[in-house]
């Protein structure tokens, strides 16, 4: 069962606005990679359902963040259909993300009151991801469906409308800056956050570093 309501979950993405976006097989980095963007002051981790055993990884991080990471909201990302959903929803995924609208899974997921983020390209898709009770809707690959316009363009006619682009969105002031100035509600950041050292390794203290500058650029350009 999900640690955190959907009212808990909505408000820290509303207060927090940087959704990291990650996968890796190994666990003991994962904790690593969660550790460094907490001390970095995120606290909305999106874990991606990409690789065979997905699931068991997930199911240890949520231990590990309850037992250390007080405060960060651990979800999942890259559903694409119920039955996953709701394996997630057992383990106690805290809020769901996928790159689609799946009308079951809205279903799934509003049974038990868990935050639904589904991935759309057009405002028909919009439409009818609130219609089936989404409160914020991903644009993947953010850059590719339009970018910056798109978004301007969605909040003329729909003000209501809650964006989290997702997919060429990077971890700078700069960049930031222009998303939220557009009207995004918050970012997902993907491996633009995850710096790596000259060899190729993640750099954890870079990581922490460039979770800190993103969430001040929140703090600052939020509208």
């Amino acid at each position: 069962m999900a640690v955190f309501s959907k009212l808990e979950v909505l408000n820290t993405i509303n207060g927090n606005g940087i959704v990291p976006v990650f996968y890796h097989p190994d666990v003991a980095l994962c904790k690593q990679v969660l550790q460094a963007v907490y001390d970095g002051g995120i606290r909305v981790f999106e874990f991606t359902n990409r690789g065979d055993g997905a699931h068991l990884v997930y199911s240890e991080l949520l231990a590990f963040v309850k037992s250390n990471l007080p405060g960060l909201i651990l979800g999942i990302g890259s559903v694409v259909d119920a039955g996953t959903t709701a394996l997630y929803l057992q383990l106690g995924a805290n809020f769901i993300v996928s790159p689609i609208v799946n009308a079951e899974m809205a279903v799934t997921c509003n049974r038990r009151k868990i935050p639904w983020m589904p991935g759309c390209g057009s405002l028909t898709e919009i439409s009818y991801a609130e219609s089936l009770g989404a409160d914020i809707v991903k644009i993947f690959p953010a850059e590719q469906v339009g970018g910056v316009d798109f978004i301007k363009n969605i909040k003329g006619p729909c003000p209501w409308t809650t964006i989290m682009p997702t997919g060429g969105v990077r971890p700078e002031e700069e960049n930031l800056a222009q998303w939220f100035a557009a009207g995004a509600h918050c970012v997902g950041l993907g491996s633009q956050l995850f710096v790596k050292d000259v060899h190729g390794n993640l750099d954890f203290e870079a990581i922490q570093h460039t979770s800190r500058i993103a969430v001040e650029a929140f703090k600052k350009h939020k509208k």
